[in-house]
């Protein structure tokens, strides 16, 4: 009895420490990073990483030092990506994206569709590619 009194107690200190205090009126703070997603047509899910530009870039990003060169570079505004130009094949086969959380300490809620995946490649660059 005495050790699972032991354990249940530790579970609780984790638990409490776990979980972000927060007196009342005051607002959660946004996630730090912004949860980029890819899916496919008709919004089927298929991947989706978390990338941190502030104060190193990193996260679950492949490539999180050139995706957040390429965000600096568009100071922050996902249409305005320098991207890969390159050709594309005029194939429809949809793709949608989206950015969720912040930048540079900015909100920041943006999905776009394209065309197929090369076309998204050659408009966003780095910042999509995982």
């Amino acid at each position: 009895m005495h050790r699972s009194a032991t354990f249940a107690a530790a579970a609780l200190i984790t638990l409490a420490a776990a979980v972000p205090a927060h007196g009342v009126g005051d607002k959660p703070t946004a996630p730090r990073g912004l949860f980029l997603t890819v899916s496919g047509s008709e919004n089927t899910w298929i991947r989706g990483v978390l990338l941190h530009c502030s104060p190193v870039p990193g996260g679950a990003h492949p490539n999180p030092d050139a995706a957040c060169e390429e965000l600096a570079a568009a100071r922050g505004d996902l249409d305005r990506l320098p991207g890969n130009p390159h050709p594309c094949i005029d194939k429809f086969d949809p793709v949608t994206v989206g950015a969720t959380g912040t930048w540079r300490g900015r909100p920041t809620e943006w999905h776009k569709t394209y065309a197929n995946a090369c076309e998204l490649d050659a408009a966003t660059g780095e910042v999509f590619h995982f």
